[in-house]
């Protein structure tokens, strides 16, 4: 293999691979390293499939549309069907605070090209049939999110990004990064060295470590979430749904019905686990299937086929960082909160154009607001 390439991304995961494809799209040599045997291997096997661009934020807004795009389209373009449906988004609201939080989110989601409106509690239930009517105000919904399969989409990703010239190797952990006068070597535990003018820090859980190899601190700290999936059934609704109210020990919980009938879903634990534990606990089944079926009692016959634990690579205000660095030719595209499923394609058209100097002036806005050097005073509502 040639060991000198145009930039090198670490991490070949939810956000890694997708940069691959579209950089490599645009005819730059890219090497991407990865320590685990094959692409996706780390948290994006273990994401629930969830697509939105539902956030409280402009540049989360516009990169998941631009995520929304390429799902979308995939199979159009390619031929390859990674299960996507637009099965949308709700967020019902139970309390005062959810619904007024909620409503007025709405002018600022729309402005920022959200299709996403407020409907009725009535409305809800009928593209929800059998969720617990008593105090329900109404919800928004924004019909154009959805979800795909966590695994397909990313195989066909790294797949579409070796025709267009990719290179991977895996099974090697970066253990060291070094500046030269002309760009970086990396060295992996094998003692193999790759040279590159640019290098992106795609490493998900160990951002903060790869980070300190070139002596940046980046403040990303893994928590662990749990989710679940249940045996097929006939399908009987469509939204993923996200109930926001919280309860003992956690925060929001969703879950949605996948298009082979399934139910699937997740919990934010409250305090955060922080740590890389994914050995699954006995405590997640009993708590979120409490809060599922006071929400849903429909749910109560399902059975659950297995339960499993990953991790959420946090940031202190609950958005990702990318960008450039203050070492010229370093980058960042870490922080994902456990959305990197969600907004990788988004971010790998977003630093295609960055690396093309083709950057519109929303996304030199967006990469702004997303740079390692802001406050981090903000917070997402959504996280």
């Amino acid at each position: 293999m040639n060991k000198n390439f145009d930039i090198i991304i670490i991490g070949a995961g939810s956000v890694g691979v997708p940069i691959a494809l579209f950089l490599a799209e645009k005819k730059f040599s890219v090497l991407v390293i990865e320590s685990l045997a094959s692409p996706g291997q780390g948290q994006n096997k273990k994401a629930i499939g969830g697509i939105r661009a539902t956030h409280s934020d402009k540049a989360k807004i516009h990169i998941s549309l631009e995520s929304i795009d390429v799902f979308s389209t995939w199979k159009e373009k390619y031929g390859d069907d990674i299960e996507w449906r637009s099965n949308g988004y709700s967020f019902p609201a139970y309390t005062d605070e959810h619904e007024k939080m909620l409503k007025g989110l709405l002018k600022i989601q729309k402005s920022y090209g959200l299709n996403i409106d407020w409907i009725s509690a009535e409305e809800f239930l009928k593209i929800a049939p059998g969720v617990n009517p008593n105090g329900l105000r109404g919800s928004t919904f924004s019909p154009e999110d959805g979800s795909a399969s966590p695994y397909l989409s990313l195989n066909y990703f790294y797949f579409k990004s070796m025709e267009f010239g990719a290179s991977y190797v895996f099974g090697e952990e970066v253990t060291d990064i070094k500046k030269e006068c002309n760009g970086y070597t990396v060295t992996t535990h094998t003692n193999n060295s790759y040279s590159s003018e640019y290098v992106i820090n795609a490493a998900g859980n160990n951002a903060n470590h790869i980070g300190k190899m070139v002596g940046l601190d980046i403040p990303v700290v893994p928590d662990s979430h749990e989710g679940g999936i249940t045996d097929a059934v006939q399908h009987f609704f469509n939204p993923m749904i996200v109930d926001l109210r919280p309860a003992e020990n956690s925060k929001n919980y969703y879950f949605c019905q996948r298009p082979e009938g399934q139910v699937i879903f997740c919990i934010t634990p409250e305090p955060p686990i922080v740590g890389t534990d994914s050995r699954a606990t006995s405590i997640f089944l009993p708590q979120v299937a409490r809060r599922m079926l006071e929400l849903f009692p429909r749910l109560k016959n399902l059975k659950v086929r297995r339960t499993w634990r990953g991790q959420y690579p946090e940031t202190p205000d609950g958005f990702p960082i990318l960008g450039d660095t203050e070492l010229d030719g370093f980058y960042l595209a870490v922080g994902m909160c456990g959305q990197g499923f969600m907004l990788g394609p988004g971010i790998g058209k977003l630093f295609a154009r960055l690396f093309s100097n083709s950057l519109s002036y929303d996304d030199m806005d967006n990469m702004k607001s997303l740079s390692l050097y802001r406050n981090f005073g903000s917070e997402e509502k959504f996280k």
